[in-house]
């Protein structure tokens, strides 16, 4: 399995210079968690739901004169198409982030991988070798049962 299994390349962006009323609507109409925030097609800030909550809410911050720019995680952590996913399980644990932007060799953003992209991918993979030794163990006791 390699990074790119987990990749998602349907990313929801939006510019910072729009307001949390925005982002907020726009992360309810795409059913999403998070939104890239990008300047000429680079991640420069993330903001999640639990950004919404923290920075507006329990601040008691008007979304709509709430600017993106404001709230945003800036420049956050970014993984390359070409690193692994051992590189990715390393940012979660150390950055203890559960979404990183996924950029190009020109920094531009192509996708995102999340922790539980990862996960899934990864249990479906364990499910796959489950598989395999079951099916190896019945073929072994199917001949050990026929050679006795």
């Amino acid at each position: 399995m390699s990074l790119s299994d987990c990749i998602r390349n349907d990313v929801v962006t939006a510019s910072p210079e729009g307001s949390v009323e925005d982002i907020a609507q726009l992360m309810d109409l795409r059913n999403v968690g998070s939104v890239i925030i990008t300047r000429n097609e680079r991640p420069v800030g993330i903001v999640t739901d639990r950004d919404l909550v923290i920075r507006v809410t329990a601040r008691d911050k008007d979304p709509k004169f709430t600017s993106i720019s404001d709230i945003m995680t800036r420049d956050p952590l970014v993984i390359r198409e070409e690193d692994s996913i051992s590189d990715v399980m390393s940012c979660v644990r150390e950055m203890k982030v559960r979404r990183l932007p996924v950029v190009d060799e020109n920094e531009c953003l192509v996708g995102i991988v999340s922790l539980d992209d990862v996960v899934s991918e990864l249990v479906e993979e364990m499910n796959a070798v489950n598989a395999v030794i079951s099916s190896r163990c019945q073929v072994r006791c199917r001949n050990i049962f026929f050679v006795l």
